[in-house]
């Protein structure tokens, strides 16, 4: 695979924030990290993530217990933050919008960062983007902003596409968010049909994508969401079953045989992440500390997929690809 060199992200400083009411001062840390997808599929971007806690001198086996958990279905997510709870953990780390919804009914004091949730404002869980408030911090994805991109990179791929469909856990308020978008944006592009294709776990995967190649329809867009993210590689097989064109939210879609993603960069998301941690640990207020969104984004592209659906990348589309699979 080849990669274009750039710098992703501006370096962004902040005024110093004023101290948290009771900084913890405990001198072995133990983070609870509440993620959408097991561990074994997550290893890219926890590699990233522990060079930034150890960037601020966090490190496993030293000064750092590191406890790693995900849900297997939504209704499951409360019951998992209560047993961090339990656990009286120092700092939580979440990932995923239900996730931080849990986490912010379950606790106000435990400091907490957000290392990817689509909409944070919009999900009630902080104030404002600038002065978050209560107890967390972190960063936000912009996964819903960039719907419209990622319609017109389909339109781009196949000129006469008509119709569309949108994959995803709408029991996810983001996911809903992310469908409106999606709408709009098919509808501005000549995209006559878009059918919405809810998934709520593992098992319905096969029968929704055998209902959209009956139904004839032309490409779908699936996001990142606690079912599409741990069962990418059952997608990614049955958009390749039923020759499916499909553009998704993440580049680990796309590495792992996906046609091509377009999304933040999660794994400077992760890294990213401990920067919050260390401000934490210096006894900053999480809730004083602005939370950041990505200020740039990448396109994957999978030649070897494109090649096996039968389909060319458009020499221009392939120009702005930041990574290619070949």
């Amino acid at each position: 695979m080849r990669r274009r060199d750039f710098l992703l992200f501006p370096v962004i400083y902040f005024a110093p924030t004023q101290t948290f009411a009771q900084p913890l001062v405990a001198k072995h840390w133990r983070i609870g990290l509440i993620d959408t997808t097991p561990e074994e599929l997550n290893q890219e971007n926890l590699a990233s993530f522990r060079e930034g806690l150890d960037s601020i001198g966090l490190r496993e086996g030293r000064n750092l217990t590191l406890e790693y958990r995900s849900a297997r279905t939504e209704p499951e997510i409360p019951d998992l933050v209560r047993d961090f709870m339990a656990e009286a953990v120092d700092l939580l780390v979440v990932r995923g919008t239900p996730e931080i919804v849990a986490v912010k009914n379950a606790t106000n004091s435990i400091p907490v960062v957000m290392v990817a949730v689509v909409d944070p404002v919009h999900a009630g869980v902080i104030e404002s983007l600038q002065r978050p408030g209560g107890n967390i911090t972190g960063m936000a994805s912009a996964v819903t902003a960039l719907e419209q991109k990622r319609v017109q990179l389909l339109k781009e791929l196949l000129p006469q596409l008509n119709s569309l469909a949108v994959v995803g856990d709408f029991r996810n308020p983001a996911v809903q968010e992310q469908w409106d978008q999606v709408r709009a944006a098919a509808a501005a592009t000549g995209i006559n049909t878009i059918g919405k294709f809810p998934v709520q776990r593992s098992e319905d995967l096969e029968e929704v994508f055998g209902a959209i190649a009956g139904k004839h329809i032309q490409a779908a867009r699936v996001g990142v969401d606690g079912v599409t993210r741990p069962n990418r590689k059952i997608i990614i097989e049955l958009c390749r079953r039923y020759v499916l064109p499909t553009v998704f939210a993440a580049r680990e879609f796309a590495v792992d045989g996906g046609l091509m993603a377009f999304g933040a960069n999660y794994r400077y998301l992760y890294r990213h992440a401990a920067s919050f941690i260390g401000k934490i640990v210096s006894g900053e207020n999480p809730g004083a500390i602005p939370v950041e969104e990505p200020a740039a984004f990448e396109l994957t592209v999978n030649l070897r997929t494109a090649n096996s659906l039968g389909l060319s990348f458009p020499p221009t589309l392939l120009a702005r690809a930041d990574e290619v699979i070949e």
